[in-house]
């Protein structure tokens, strides 16, 4: 159906397929009532799978999903979106526009969740060339830069070396019964070559692009499962600024500022220049 078609048929419509709620009878999520069939009998981050895919997950893949989102909790206000939640604290702004911020912070493309498209379009790209044979030598040199910079998203971290999040999320892996994909051997065999030959390895990024990859998420719904992973840690740092005095996280002084431009000059009388 073309566009001017659908439209057309939309017109002074709301179309859902996600389901919704009807007055008087419940509330619908697909082919399941939330209040009958989901409270008490399934956890939020199967509802929140069921409600992005349109499927129910296994319960011990929504549990690995928890877990990741758990890994990246950390209450640390020097991280750059929990930084946002603090400061939106000390200025007094409200809860929700202050995780909101935050969250917009971690949407990049460099890190965080914005950067969970390129890491599984990269490992699903590598997988491919692994299985019509080609060597993981010679994928690591037709990504590398003449300056000697791997272009590989997924590997290396900009601040630490190595990842111990990886370790964590793989043993609970372990844990749940969920066995390595293909896309995680061929993660683990680029792994095994970057730490032998330099300093980069697999992240906690490339790692999670591998393995829900495997699981059957896609690409764009793995971008949209982990929208919000960084909240907790979010909630956090507001919630230590807010219950602070207003204005004392990273106050600043007027001589701290320094200040580059045209130097001062003396007006003569009368002149308003």
């Amino acid at each position: 159906m073309n566009a001017p078609t659908i439209w057309e048929t939309r017109r002074h419509r709301v179309v859902t397929r996600k389901g919704g709620w009807r007055i008087g009878e419940g509330v619908r999520v697909g082919a399941y009532s939330l209040l009958d069939d989901m409270v008490g009998r399934h956890t939020f981050f199967e509802l929140l799978f069921l409600e992005v895919t349109d499927r129910m997950p296994s319960p011990e893949l929504a549990r690995w999903i928890e877990a990741c989102f758990l890994c990246l909790s950390f209450p640390d206000p020097r991280i750059w979106c929990n930084q946002i939640g603090a400061l939106a604290g000390t200025m007094r702004c409200a809860p929700g526009a202050a995780v909101s911020a935050g969250t917009l912070a971690s949407d990049s493309g460099m890190y965080g969740p914005g950067a969970a498209r390129s890491a599984c379009e990269f490992i699903d790209e590598v997988t491919r060339e692994v299985r019509t044979g080609e060597s993981i030598e010679s994928i690591v040199a037709r990504r590398t830069t003449r300056s000697g910079r791997l272009r590989a998203p997924g590997y290396s971290r900009p601040v630490a070396s190595g990842d111990d999040r990886v370790g964590a999320l793989c043993r609970f892996a372990t844990e749940l019964g969920i066995p390595d994909g293909e896309h995680l051997g061929v993660a683990w065999r680029l792994d095994a070559h970057l730490r032998t030959h330099g300093t980069d390895s697999l992240n906690m990024l490339g790692y999670v692009a591998a393995f829900v990859l495997d699981n059957g998420i896609s690409t764009e719904e793995s971008y949209r499962l982990f929208t919000l992973i960084v909240n907790a840690g979010i909630h956090a740092c507001y919630s230590e600024a807010v219950d602070e005095p207003a204005g004392t996280f990273l106050p600043l002084r007027v001589d701290d500022v320094e200040y580059t431009g045209e130097p001062p000059r003396a007006l003569a009388r009368g002149d308003n220049t």
